[in-house]
């Protein structure tokens, strides 16, 4: 018998083993021996927190004993792991309020990017409309051609090129190569382009083409009369939707797991958008410098400079936190299995996303939002240039707009993370269309209906004008903070359950090109309604009747969207089971009748192929 053992690569069992006990240092439980002698197909085990079977006498496996117990503690790690216990051997990570500090280490510089991106940001939006909406011979009329004509072209532009560099740079490079230029024009334009401005615009050339045209014409018109003011609003535009979509929720992507992403992308709102208040005190501040200033000096110049000095220095701090987080946090590894920069060509890439049904659906979310809230906003825009026609009043307004837009926010923030444990991703998902349907309908029905309410509007002491104000400025303010608190993170989380092709080709396209799609949309709609009802105030009907039709097929996909994720989600905890699974600890089985045997064979000995061997125990 000893000789067939020999032959086989076996282990060696006394006839008469007594009964021992198998200990683990992580508190495996205790198993016995039985009377039963079976042959464990497998190695011995040794000590090192493990007790020596007594008889076993390994014959023909060349393994010394420490590499054998490296073997079992590593399966004994990985089971721990699974079970989330520290490792065998490790000792557990401190923690802070409940946070691993390797988690926080990763978690507050992107809390402290994404301020600094939306401090930015809500500079940028309230300052671009300022210029572009009070500047002489402009109105809020010229928003919907400049978003089509202008602003969709750069963004298409800059998908190509983007998808282009992603290529041939590494991460990092692409991420300096976007920002850079950002932050080298704001700062260009606020110190040599705007005090130019009276150069540079063909002012007189626009004048001529007017009176030869007619008025229908003054929204394109003027583009070309202040067209320094539109390329600061295409750029303040871009970084929206490329530095806070594409680099900074790529890059959270990137480096965050699933799990991650449900618990602190809602508390990346909670400082992102304390910025809101803090940068609209700030455009408050300087929009107010006009008062301190003596006569023929420049205000809005002046207040300018000082916004721009400061979205020049954010810029340079959101590049010094990517820097140190690349080079002082543990990321996460990624299988290699899959490639990090898919090589595709741009039809390629257009034509693998619109094959695909869920990122079908994921870009009608961000198109359908953008055209609802472009709807609403330009037609709001035109009655605000009507009360505060001077460039720092308008300023000074949007300042507390942005304030009141950061409060709100930060307390949806506070109520997002109940709403995405206790009600799910779908609900989260369909609030905010919800909001924006109905504070639009109130914003279209004040002004449909502001002449039977002029009585009672003007017994509360406002004018019906700046009435539609703050209806409009309210439903502005519940419809941005339901975005940034639920809508942007449902769509960041739709992107991690997918594979890397899809995931970096598809954020890309949608991102980059179908926010400003969504906004152009809406832009289009305007544009034809102007042009064949000669305002956007004699439009108001139709638009509040196509903002319905829009929101409808936003909840549609929605809808949709929330089944094929919930099975995606499901499908990776699946594999993550198997995973578990698949790590088996080497124990000795009990059996009532006999001698224990060791089980999993193919973890002890996954090398073996002898078919003799194969299963898990054999009777001697």
């Amino acid at each position: 018998m000893d000789a067939v053992l020999q032959t086989r690569g076996l282990l060696s069992l006394p006839l008469n083993p007594k009964t021992r006990v198998f200990q683990s240092s992580l508190g495996l439980k205790q198993r016995s021996f039985f009377t039963k002698p079976k042959t464990p197909t497998g190695l011995s085990l040794s000590s090192n927190g493990l007790q020596k079977f007594q008889g076993f006498v390994s014959k023909t496996h060349g393994f010394g004993t420490k590499e054998r117990n490296l073997f079992i503690c590593r399966a004994e790690a990985a089971a721990a792991a699974a079970d989330g216990q520290p490792a065998f051997g490790e000792t557990e990570q401190p923690k802070f309020f409940g946070i691993e500090a390797v988690t926080l280490k990763k978690i507050v510089p992107l809390g402290l990017m994404f301020f600094c991106i939306l401090f930015n940001y809500t500079i940028l939006r309230d300052t671009k409309d300022v210029l572009v909406v009070t500047a002489k011979g402009s109105s809020a009329e010229i928003i919907p051609f400049l978003k089509t004509w202008v602003n969709l072209p750069m963004a298409v532009g800059f998908m190509l090129l983007y998808t282009k560099l992603s290529n041939v740079l590494s991460k990092k490079a692409l991420f300096y190569t976007v920002m850079l230029p950002f932050i080298a024009f704001f700062g260009a334009f606020g110190f040599v382009l705007y005090p130019l401005s009276n150069y540079i615009h063909p002012e007189a050339l626009a004048d001529s083409l007017l009176n030869t045209l007619g008025p229908r014409f003054l929204g394109p018109l003027a583009i070309l009369r202040i067209w320094s003011f539109c390329l600061f609003y295409v750029m303040a535009e871009l970084w929206g939707s490329v530095v806070v979509s594409v680099l900074f929720w790529g890059f959270a992507n990137q480096i965050t797991t699933v799990d991650e992403a449900k618990r602190f992308y809602p508390l990346f709102g909670l400082g992102a958008n304390v910025a809101l208040i803090f940068s609209g005190r700030t455009v408050k501040y300087f929009s107010n410098l006009r008062k301190n200033l003596g006569p023929g000096v420049d205000g809005w110049a002046m207040s300018l400079r000082g916004m721009m000095s400061i979205v020049v220095l954010m810029g340079f701090t959101i590049c010094f936190l990517y820097w140190w987080v690349n080079n002082y946090v543990p990321l996460p590894t990624r299988s290699k299995k899959k490639k990090d920069k898919p090589k595709m060509g741009t039809m390629e890439s257009l034509k693998f996303l619109v094959s695909s049904r869920y990122i079908r659906d994921l870009a009608t979310l961000v198109v359908a939002y953008g055209i609802s809230i472009n709807l609403v906003e330009v037609t709001w825009k035109s009655k605000l240039k009507a009360q505060f026609p001077s460039p720092n009043e308008y300023s000074s307004f949007m300042g507390d707009f942005s304030t009141a837009t950061g409060i709100a926010t930060f307390t949806m923030m506070l109520l997002s993370q109940v709403i995405f444990e206790k009600y799910g991703w779908g609900v989260a998902a369909k609030i905010t269309p919800t909001v924006l349907l109905l504070t639009g309908v109130g914003f279209f029905s004040l002004i449909l209906f502001g002449g039977p309410l002029s009585p009672a509007i003007t017994s509360l002491g406002m004018t019906p004008l700046l009435a539609a104000v703050y209806v409009g400025a309210l439903q502005n303010i519940f419809s941005k903070s339901a975005k940034y608190s639920l809508f942007d993170p449902c769509k960041e989380m739709a992107y991690i359950p997918l594979d890397e092709d899809t995931k970096v080709k598809g954020k890309a396209a949608i991102d980059v090109v179908c926010n400003p799609l969504g906004k152009s949309g809406g832009a289009l709609i305007q544009q034809f309604m102007i042009l064949t009802f000669g305002s956007l105030a004699n439009s108001t009907p139709y638009l509040g009747g196509i903002l319905l039709l829009i929101v409808l097929a936003w909840l549609g996909a929605a809808r949709s969207l929330d089944t094929q994720f919930t099975a995606l989600r499901r499908e990776e905890e699946l594999e993550k089971e198997m995973e578990r699974s698949a790590v088996k600890i080497p124990v000795v089985a009990q059996e009532g009748s006999g001698n224990g045997s060791l089980a999993s064979d193919s973890v002890l000995n996954p090398t073996a192929g002898d078919s003799g061997s194969s299963g898990p125990s054999r009777n001697i």
